[in-house]
């Protein structure tokens, strides 16, 4: 990809004209490839941003339908999108949000056996996904293939986020080593995931431009219902049979 058109220029001036950024820094955003798993409450959020931002490549993936129940928060896709592949749904909106940006829909479930070829070239993984053995499977191909990895969870009015950055950090399994209990349908207010998913935007952001501050070492709570937000220090597991090998 070569140097910002005119165009883009004007689009992203808001951007631009800061001096953590510049035309240098967008030029950064705009080489970027980052992949987003799951097209959900925090797929709609961050997916939107981060293809606003600049992003020069966006791989999307998620194996789910629009569904009506989908629509209190996820809100990237419309009534008139139930049916559709999310992939689908969330590719027409990001190709209208900004041209600029390349986007590679995958509908397809990630599991641990093909992981590693669906993040292929992406250089940040953005967690959206909502059970446990997918977030796994992420974390071993953030550590395997040394890459970050933007964890976001959300129940009920409720958030948290954290980066793991591999080398650097605790891994995800070093924070959430066992296997959670199954419970049924979590409820979620639509605003939740989206706090979360614009906190991991930002993350994504500045891992791009190298900006200082990252929530590396610590997860971001966040309570909807008191408004308030509190940071829980993250340590290494020296046993972790995933990042301490």
């Amino acid at each position: 990809m070569g140097r910002l058109s005119n165009d883009e220029l004007t689009r992203y001036a808001r951007q631009v004209i800061m001096p953590a950024i510049g035309e240098e820094g967008q030029e950064k955003i705009k080489r970027a490839k980052i992949f987003i798993a799951g097209l959900g409450g925090l797929g709609s959020i961050s997916s939107y941003y981060l293809a606003a931002a600049g992003i020069g490549c966006l791989k999307i993936v998620d194996r789910d339908d629009v569904d009506l129940s989908n629509l209190n928060r996820q809100i990237l896709h419309t009534t008139q999108d139930i049916g559709l592949p999310k992939t689908s749904s969330a590719e027409m909106k990001l190709r209208s949000l900004n041209p600029h940006v390349r986007i590679e829909a995958v509908q397809q479930e990630i599991t641990a056996e093909n992981i590693a070829g669906i993040v292929g070239d992406c250089s940040i993984i953005v967690d959206a996904t909502d059970n446990m053995g997918t977030r796994k499977a992420l974390s071993i191909a953030s550590v395997k293939m040394k890459i970050p990895f933007i964890y976001g969870g959300v129940d009920g009015f409720n958030g948290m986020v954290t980066t793991f950055v591999p080398g650097e950090t605790p891994c995800f399994h070093c924070i959430f080593p066992y296997e959670a209990k199954k419970r049924g349908t979590i409820g979620v207010v639509g605003p939740a995931p989206g706090v979360v998913a614009s906190i991991q935007a930002m993350e994504a952001l500045k891992i791009i431009l190298g900006i200082k501050g990252l929530l590396t070492g610590r997860l971001l709570y966040f309570s909807g219902v008191e408004m308030t937000f509190r940071e829980i220090k993250l340590e290494k597991n020296p046993e972790c049979g995933i990042c301490s090998k």
